[in-house]
């Protein structure tokens, strides 16, 4: 038997030689969010990523909060990453990690820094450093304060900790090459004064580092072994690198840049969405309708459908879109097997059947999935009277419509043959009842072989039926038009995107279900208890995705 050859994406690759090499003892990666808003789709790759190759490597993964802009940061946010990281199944090892708890590390590089001739304290304003930066095509010019002296710029450094300067009036820059062709590596700024409160440190600094320079350091200090980030951050690399090398640690972390996630006509953005929720265009962060990590859990996403789309996704270098409808259509793969196959009416009309004894009571057998015998079977009540969907009648059907109409017969999913022999409209024209007759010999499972129909339906018996609101969505987005307004920015949003069910009928059996329960309903799709406005007195069942499916495997 041949050995099975195993493809490794490029980053497995890079790992593989380091190791070989003996640039490491073991694999450390890291997540490390910034906790201004909620987790999208996107960082659910990131996540997966970082933690499946440390599981691989039999090394650690760490979360860790990239707190260093207290303006946007909040603990509601730090919570919801938590919860979202632990949702997806990327065990972090020891405690969660925040920079904010190495500011004082980061204090004394800079002061290292500062002694070694490679950074100093710059006046100039902000506008004005933008000026001496140069452009793309034109190299930049030194600051005035470039030269100052170790001891100045110690004691200058020292007073902006001490909080003797303003906001802004002074930063600290790492002196690097003003003619460099990468921006980046122009003097930038690593540190600026900034009275902010801190959600995890109160008010104890009043100056707080850039990104550019805490996040390597935060690297470093843990022993993460490759700082795994998006494209975006390529032309950062020979910064990270320079603070790194700079400041001397002994086994520098390796920035290796990786493909982001972009989901077709879906909103991402951290700002849009925060306008939505200010908005009350959503109801929240985790609005069914978002991407936010949060949002498809609260819909009924499952954690494995979640990993089954990045694997079909995949790692690279290039950026490319991902059709929604792959997405949907892992989740259809996830629950098929796994949920049961439960009766619902979302467009009730009541169905009477004049020939069953009034008061009797029959409980059908149903299996709970086809597909899976080690679901089980259940009982339903049957009774007179039912609830049947509002299409699967018709007063003047047309040609190959199967089901209820005069003088048809169709079966009752699990029960009976029925025969459709009157019906009763309101003042308006709309059908209220619904009369038929049923064949006593046709019951589901007896064998009766007498005659066959070409409908089936489904039903559930009204006086055992559990009332419930159902929510149904389509995209926040009209995809027609795109997520963007080319003319001012703003957002091209579906009027129609959720429409809500107030007088739905469901089967006995759910009437106990939980907050994040989820079901197939027979015909219309895949449908979830709701964790936030469910409850056993108002249930409340969001659909996760319909039955029908426009993505094709290998597509």
């Amino acid at each position: 038997m041949e050995n099975e050859v195993v493809s490794k994406n490029f980053i497995e690759q890079i790992i593989d030689k380091d190791l070989e090499d003996g640039c490491y003892e073991e694999i450390c990666t890291r997540f490390p969010p910034e906790p201004n808003g909620y987790l999208h789709i996107g960082h659910a790759k990131s996540i997966l990523l970082n933690y499946g190759l440390a599981k691989k490597y039999g090394g650690k993964f760490h979360l860790r909060f990239d707190d260093t802009n207290p303006t946007k940061e909040r603990t509601e946010f730090v919570e919801s990453i938590i919860a979202d990281v632990e949702w997806l199944g990327a065990k972090y090892d020891g405690d969660v990690l925040f920079a904010s708890n190495y500011f004082e590390q980061m204090y004394e590089a800079a002061v290292k820094l500062i002694k070694k001739g490679k950074a100093y304290v710059c006046d100039l304003t902000a506008e004005e450093i933008r000026e001496y930066r140069g452009t793309l095509t034109e190299p930049g010019k030194n600051s005035p304060y470039r030269d100052r002296s170790v001891e100045e710029n110690l004691d200058l450094f020292e007073r902006m900790k001490n909080g003797e300067f303003a906001d802004g009036s002074r930063v600290l820059r790492a002196k690097i090459d003003m003619s460099s062709p990468n921006i980046n590596m122009r003097d930038p700024v690593i540190y600026r004064v900034a009275r902010m409160t801190h959600h995890n440190t109160g008010d104890q600094w009043c100056i707080y580092p850039m990104y550019d320079f805490a996040h390597p350091i935060e690297d470093a200090i843990e022993g993460i072994t490759h700082s795994i980030c998006t494209l975006e951050f390529e032309d950062h690399r020979p910064l990270y690198d320079w603070v790194v090398r700079e400041l001397e640690y002994p086994h520098p972390p390796k920035q290796i840049e990786f493909a982001k996630l972009y989901l077709q006509n879906v909103i991402t953005g951290k700002r849009y969405i925060k306008k939505l929720v200010e908005d009350g265009i959503v109801d929240g962060w985790d609005d069914p309708r978002l991407v936010t990590i949060a949002a498809l859990r609260r819909r009924g996403f499952t954690p494995e459908s979640i990993k089954m789309f990045m694997d079909l996704v995949g790692v690279s270098k290039s950026n490319s879109s991902v059709d929604y409808a792959m997405l949907e259509y892992c989740i259809r793969e996830d629950l098929k097997l796994k949920r049961s196959r439960m009766m619902a009416v979302l467009d009730p009309v009541k169905l009477i059947i004049d020939n069953y004894p009034e008061g009797q009571v029959e409980y059908m057998d149903v299996v709970n999935n086809q597909e899976n015998e080690a679901l089980g079977s259940r009982k339903v009540p049957f009774c007179r009277e039912l609830y049947i969907e509002r299409d699967d009648f018709m007063e003047e059907p047309p040609k190959k419509y199967f089901r209820l109409y005069p003088g048809n017969e169709v079966r009752l999913m699990n029960g009976y043959f029925v025969t459709c022999t009157d019906y009763k409209k309101d003042e308006n024209g709309v059908v209220t009842e619904i009369h038929c007759t049923y064949d006593p010999q046709t019951r589901s499972g007896s064998g009766f072989t007498g005659r066959k129909v070409k409908g089936t339906i489904h039903w559930v018996a009204a006086p055992f039926a559990v009332k419930a609101e159902v929510r149904l969505y389509e995209n926040l987005v009209d995809e027609e038009k795109g997520v963007y307004n080319k003319e001012d920015g703003s957002l091209n949003l579906n009027p129609n995107s959720l429409t809500v069910l107030k007088d739905c009928w469901l089967e006995p059996g759910l009437a106990d279900a939980k907050g994040g329960e989820s079901f197939q309903f027979v015909r219309q799709g895949f449908f979830c208890v709701d964790v936030k406005d469910s409850s056993p007195e108002h249930p409340v069942f969001n659909r996760i995705v319909s039955l029908k499916s426009s993505y094709k495997p290998g597509k």
